[in-house]
């Protein structure tokens, strides 16, 4: 009986995404309040209360960015630690034969498909434009310093030669290129050679016989670690949105609206579009299943997924329903799941390619091809080091973002609206999940995939 309040209490806790959402409303009713109060009292001639309106935004601007500075804190560790295992947990050689090659094809293909997609879409609808040239220039101005970085990088690359800049890839000094990472001050490709170097330790560590178990569990020591400390920082993110997202509609009122509606309708229309057509392809090509049939087999595993926004939380029911549903092949149901978990987010994929160019647009970040193609290549790489939990994708996102000089700091415009869109892209990194669990089985076992 003693315990029965603690157990209410337990009961009746507010989920995070809600807090979060909550934060979301309150920063935005509390910003456009404050916007429109300091707009009507200086036409009315009281320049203190819009002085009054700038000190409380200048107050809660470096409060919502104490939440950030937590996830760029472990951003390195993270990448290194995640990129790594996902690759060592192809296994050896013998491991890594018809069924991993096949999932790491597959796999590729998809993330592809979906980083070119959504890049595509954000460079034909173009969202961030859809922000007045007056708030644009208010928005640059707030984030000058970071802007003048930016600037500067952008300059950098232009001067050197493509065959340059693909050689800086491969890091001469690992260490040196993790602490330039986030700053830019890296002498090489910063943080696409530090992806570039977890790889090839991933790789290695495969080969491995005697202290492949001692070092895989280093890894996943670090990757724990990383992964408490981001939990401690999502706790502050109801908090850092509200004041993020005052700060942000104090300043801009109601302008900021237009393009984060047209942001989201280019994440939900690339999504769409991967589900719906690029997922039933692939079925039809590789599998004799019928797309509508396997969809309602998965259905189970689909609703699991966007409820908990995490492909690890999914995934027991996702290995049920390839075995019970899609009837395939456990060993190989067993093996491409358990992989895809992590080395297979097709929706983060496409997600972050959408946020990045999305925020560059906003920002006024103009991107040359080849950093374009940066965007592309470092977000499927993102894709096989993001964790399937929820908000894993914020940090690799930042990672993107500062990698091609668009202000870190500028994450905290789409913050409050990630966790719906994480719900989203979840669906589809699972759905991608069973479909290469599909198709793998389904190029050497055809009668098996028979509808």
């Amino acid at each position: 009986m003693q315990n029965e309040p603690a157990l209410n209490s337990q009961k009746r806790t507010v989920p995070l995404h809600v807090r979060i959402l909550i934060g979301l409303f309150v920063g935005a009713l509390c910003g456009l309040a404050a916007n429109y109060g300091s707009v009507y009292a200086t036409q009315q001639g009281y320049p203190r209360v819009q002085q009054t309106v700038e000190m409380i935004a200048a107050i809660a601007a470096p409060c919502g960015k104490v939440f950030l500075r937590l996830v760029f804190m472990v951003v390195i560790p993270l990448v290194f630690s995640a990129l790594a295992l996902g690759v060592a947990g192809m296994g050896d050689s013998g491991r890594l034969g018809r069924v991993g090659l096949k999932t790491f094809v597959f796999a590729a293909v998809l993330s592809t498909i979906a980083v070119l997609l959504g890049v595509g879409l954000t460079n034909l609808i173009r969202p961030g434009n859809w922000l007045t040239e007056q708030k644009q220039a208010e928005l640059k101005e707030q984030y000058a310093a970071e802007a003048k970085v930016a600037e500067g990088k952008a300059k950098t690359l232009k001067e050197k030669k493509v065959s340059d800049l693909l050689l800086n890839i491969i890091p001469q000094n690992p260490l040196q290129e993790m602490v330039g990472a986030m700053d830019g001050s890296s002498p090489g490709g910063g943080i696409l050679s530090v992806m570039f170097f977890s790889l090839i330790f991933g790789v290695a560590l495969t080969r491995l016989s005697e202290h492949a178990e001692v070092m895989t569990q280093w890894l996943e020591g670090l990757q724990a670690v990383s992964m408490v400390i981001i939990g401690w920082a999502m706790q502050l993110a109801p908090f850092a949105v509200c004041c993020m997202v005052f700060d942000l509609t104090a300043r801009l009122g109601l302008s900021i609206l237009p393009p984060l509606f047209g942001f989201v309708s280019t994440v939900l229309l690339g999504l769409g579009i991967q589900m719906f057509l690029v997922y039933p392809i692939m079925l039809l090509c590789f599998t004799r299943r019928s797309p509508i049939r396997f969809f309602a087999d998965i259905s189970e595993a689909i609703w699991t997924a966007f409820g908990s926004s995490s492909s690890n939380a999914t995934l027991p029911t996702a290995l049920r329903v390839a075995q019970d549903k899609l009837r395939l092949p456990a060993e190989e149901a067993r093996f491409v799941l358990t992989i895809g978990a992590t080395g297979n987010q097709n929706g983060t994929a496409l997600y972050e390619g959408v946020v990045v160019l999305f925020l560059a647009q906003v920002f006024h970040v103009e991107l040359t091809v080849f950093q374009q193609f940066t965007v592309v290549v470092m977000s499927i790489l993102a894709g096989i080091g993001t964790a399937g939990v929820p908000g894993s994708s914020l940090p690799m996102i930042v990672v993107v973002m500062t990698s091609v000089g668009v202000p870190g700091e500028g994450i905290g415009i789409i913050l409050g609206i990630d966790r719906v869109l994480d719900m989203c892209r979840t669906v589809l990194n699972v759905a991608g999940d069973l479909t290469i669990a599909a198709c793998v089985s389904g190029s050497h076992n055809p009668a098996e995939n028979a509808v």
